[in-house]
């Protein structure tokens, strides 16, 4: 049996990692999907047109056979996955490597590292 923190070992070295400037520059291209995972209560505040998709929901948005599949995750494109402090994403981040994205990355530090760099971030409003 494998405890969570060995997983979490596992997936942070199958998986590359990628600082939160070095993931801002890449944005600039215009050809990366930020992926945040974080819970709907954490969404608040986020990277600007990032796809959110809940943790316990990421298999089935991921997966293009599934009736739940999220267009904008694309297996060939390059996808940044971000939580709160980067643990989450980097189990989402080897997730997606299983389901057969090519091009995946954890945000080192997650969202947390993003706002202390002074990154640009967005604000999601509640319908009410």
């Amino acid at each position: 049996m494998r405890t969570a923190a060995q997983m979490l070992a596992e997936a942070t070295a199958d998986v590359e990692q990628i600082t939160p400037q070095d993931a801002a520059a890449e944005a600039e291209t215009g050809k990366v999907v930020f992926l945040d995972i974080r819970e709907p209560v954490e969404w608040e505040h986020h990277i600007k047109g990032a796809v959110q998709v809940p943790r316990g929901l990421l298999e089935f948005t991921a997966d293009q056979a599934s009736p739940r599949h999220n267009a904008e995750l694309d297996p060939s494109a390059r996808v940044i996955v971000y939580c709160r402090s980067g643990s989450r994403a980097a189990l989402a981040s080897s997730t997606l490597k299983e389901l057969g994205f090519e091009h995946v990355a954890n945000l080192t530090g997650g969202f947390a590292a993003w706002k202390d760099a002074g990154l640009p971030t967005d604000e999601h409003h509640a319908d009410l």
